[in-house]
């Protein structure tokens, strides 16, 4: 039972908790917990170009982490002074630390839902609620891959026939990319307008909507779904009661791990976290075995 290939359900379930939880704890530890398994989950889905953008969320990092005492003034503990005698304070530094590590985990597991959450599972879970709003929702998630495609189709063929030129003025890049910018756009409204009349010929609208799913939710899928809503209920309650508390101003102070809420909830936090990394890796074993017993 990869996570890749779990019920829609459970990866929505999923996904909504750990972005939600990720953009409100601020806790240290809870973030460092975050970061790691959404950092751990991502190396194991992508297998290509992982490094170059994990470069790139690294110096995004840097940048908020670092730039934030250069706005922000508020703290008691002088680091040193610059421009016109204005303090940079150690609280404000670890709260630019903070909010780079929520950018960059939110970032990752948007990055991973792009890759498990596919258009056919988006329209299983809101197809029946809103199955026009899904129907768009899906259809727009799935433009921006295609236009991808198009705009290296376009390049592709101008390289052809000699219209395009790699290197040259920057006024002649420019005027190149609105070309293709033309071309994209003149066919987008081209594709709008076949698939509109296709939908009208095929009786869209025209009554009550039904909805087909392949998706079949299995008894070990209900048993972990069902884990999950309890490892929520639980983070939720010690949440209320304190325990992923954290305040970086006038001075830092964070809630104790001897308390029971913040203790509790991070190993519960921790478990959730971890469901699609211990998925993703049993399954690598599991097939690791088979193919030895080959």
């Amino acid at each position: 039972m990869c996570f890749l290939h779990c019920h829609p359900m459970i990866n929505l379930v999923f996904y909504l908790g750990a972005i939600f939880m990720g953009m409100c704890f601020t806790h240290p530890v809870f973030q460092l917990c975050a970061l790691l398994l959404s950092l751990s989950y991502y190396v194991l889905l992508f297998k290509e170009n992982r490094l170059r953008k994990l470069l790139g969320m690294s110096v995004f990092f840097l940048m908020i982490a670092l730039g934030n005492p250069l706005f922000n003034d508020r703290g008691e503990s002088l680091l040193f002074t610059w421009i016109n005698g204005r303090g940079y304070f150690l609280e404000a530094l670890y709260y630019g630390i903070s909010m780079g590590a929520m950018f960059v985990t939110v970032i990752l597991w948007f990055s991973t839902y792009q890759q498990v959450m596919t258009s056919d599972k988006l329209l299983y879970c809101f197809g029946n609620l809103a199955p026009a709003f899904t129907m768009i929702l899906t259809m727009v998630f799935r433009f921006i891959p295609d236009f991808q495609k198009k705009i290296l189709q376009i390049t592709a063929a101008r390289k052809g026939i000699g219209k395009w030129q790699e290197e040259g003025k920057q006024r002649t890049k420019i005027e190149q990319g609105l070309l293709i910018l033309s071309l994209l756009t003149s066919q987008a409204l081209e594709h709008s307008i076949v698939t509109a009349d296709s939908m009208k010929s095929r009786g869209f609208g025209s009554g009550k909507s039904t909805a087909f799913s392949i998706f079949q939710i299995k008894k070990s899928e209900t048993c972990l779904l069902f884990l999950m809503f309890v490892l929520l209920l639980t983070i939720l309650l010690c949440a209320l009661a304190g325990g992923m508390s954290a305040v970086y101003f006038p001075w830092i102070e964070l809630s104790s791990f001897g308390s029971l809420p913040t203790s509790l909830g991070f190993i519960c936090y921790a478990i959730f976290l971890s469901i699609p990394t211990v998925l993703h890796i049993r399954e690598e074993i599991i097939w690791y075995i088979l193919k030895l017993k080959i």
